[in-house]
């Protein structure tokens, strides 16, 4: 597995960026960028920042860390991606020489680089070398794309991210979004010819035409506003406090000021320890006040409808991502070991898919409404071990590896593991696309353990 999870990065790299998958993903996402940075670190540090590197000369002016960077070695049109940069309006508002959309993903990015710094630590050496002047170079700019999300999408004082698009959430068809995107309206909208069914042959397991308009037209939205900050709060249709986001954004400021500590330069008031720790505490609070007295799991928060959002997924587990409350912690451990959860006797693997198996919305195929997310089991595996549950994060590695080693290939795939997308949680078959990135990232993360 060692050796493939390896092979299918090489082959995804265009020798600038390890494009998300071979053909549905041609170009660096943000979050996955951050994600595959940790897989490449146990091959390579230097490539693994790099990775990392390249998704910073993306930012703009605003601190915005866009979450599509188009790689140069596919058209403008996107190739076999819609909607490409011609679709997102952004020349002139990006920095010169780059072209990327026009919204953001999940800032996982100074939690993953902290990990990156500890292992090239632990090796010493180059790679340690490499690895803290990477972090002490970059940390004015981490920090920069923290004070943007709070100034921009948190200035209320809620201590919770708002995002304007599913996308945003990386999420993007969850359940969680179904309210709010009823009341998206598509009027004039550009005409378009999606190229993700093409790929995925099997077509339910992607979000449907009419979701697609709706995200195209929050798009155009925005494009129309030139993703002016001040103004998309008048001029967007979609709006939600986004729990999960929020709590990334809790963790990672925690993170970053482990790494400011360390590396940040004295007196620099843009990455001063004590500030990012006060933002962390901001985004924890927030995260813990959304939670369900009657359910126990977080909530995002409508704020065109003035809602509450209750519908049961993986993101209402955001507070094992940020909350440092014990009864918090115990509550929500003991819901995602439950029968609608982890604890689902009907799962091929007793991890936590991505909608509740009770759920009238659960789809056990479709994208983020039911299926298991190998990179969404690390991410929290590795909050849950930060927070000190070594137990739990064994039980989810090992029932990982599991899910990667046995799942059935399928018909004309000659690789003995396919690294899908996501996977079918009755069945363990992989779905979407696959010789994803960030699975094999995951791979090589669980076993470099």
């Amino acid at each position: 597995m060692r050796a493939q999870a390896r092979a299918v990065l090489a082959a995804n790299d265009n020798g600038v960026i390890v494009r998300a998958a071979p053909r549905l993903y041609p170009h660096q996402w943000s979050w996955d960028a951050a994600f595959v940075a940790t897989g490449l670190s146990t091959v390579s540090v230097p490539r693994a920042l790099a990775e990392l590197g390249h998704l910073l000369d993306a930012q703009w002016d605003t601190g915005m860390i866009p979450h599509i960077v188009f790689s140069d070695a596919v058209p403008s049109d996107g190739g076999d991606y819609f909607p490409g940069v011609d679709r997102w309006r952004t020349a002139g508002i990006s920095p010169a020489g780059v072209r990327s959309s026009g919204i953001c993903q999940p800032p996982v990015h100074a939690t993953l680089l902290r990990r990156i710094v500890e292992r090239a630590t632990a090796r010493g050496g180059e790679d340690a070398r490499l690895a803290e002047d990477f972090a002490r170079d970059t940390l004015p700019r981490w920090a920069r794309w923290h004070e943007w999300l709070r100034r921009a999408r948190a200035a209320d004082g809620s201590g919770l991210v708002t995002i304007y698009h599913g996308w945003e959430s990386g999420m993007d068809n969850s359940p969680r979004f179904d309210g709010p995107y009823s009341h998206v309206r598509p009027g004039d909208l550009e005409p378009f010819v999606r190229t993700d069914t093409r790929i995925v042959a099997d077509a339910s397991q992607r979000p449907s035409d009419e979701e697609y308009a709706r995200y195209l037209w929050l798009v155009q939205q925005m494009a129309e506003v030139a993703y002016d900050d001040a103004r998309l709060p008048g001029a967007v249709d979609f709006q939600v406090k986004d729990v999960f986001t929020s709590a990334a954004l809790a963790a990672a400021n925690e993170d970053l000021a482990v790494l400011a500590e360390r590396f940040g330069r004295p007196g620099d008031p843009v990455s001063d320890p004590t500030r990012l720790r006060e933002w962390a505490a901001e985004f924890r609070e927030g995260v813990d006040a959304t939670i369900d007295p009657a359910t126990g799991l977080a909530r995002d928060r409508d704020l065109l409808a003035g809602e509450w959002i209750a519908v049961p997924t993986i993101a209402g587990f955001a507070p094992l991502i940020s909350s440092t409350d014990p009864a918090v912690r115990a509550s929500q451990s003991e819901l995602i070991d439950g029968a609608a959860w982890a604890g689902d006797p009907r799962l091929a693997f007793a991890l936590p898919p991505s909608t509740a198996t009770t759920s009238p919305a659960f789809r056990p195929r479709q994208y983020w409404r039911g299926p298991v997310w190998p990179v969404m089991t690390s991410y929290l595996a590795q909050a849950v071990r930060r927070h000190g549950d070594e137990a739990r994060y064994r039980r989810w590695r090992e029932a990982s590896l599991d899910q990667l080693t046995q799942a059935p290939a399928g018909p004309g795939q000659s690789d003995e593991y396919p690294f899908g997308e996501y996977y079918e949680p009755f069945t363990g078959e992989p779905l979407g696309s696959r010789n994803q990135s960030w699975t094999a990232a995951v791979a090589l993360e669980w076993l470099d353990d």
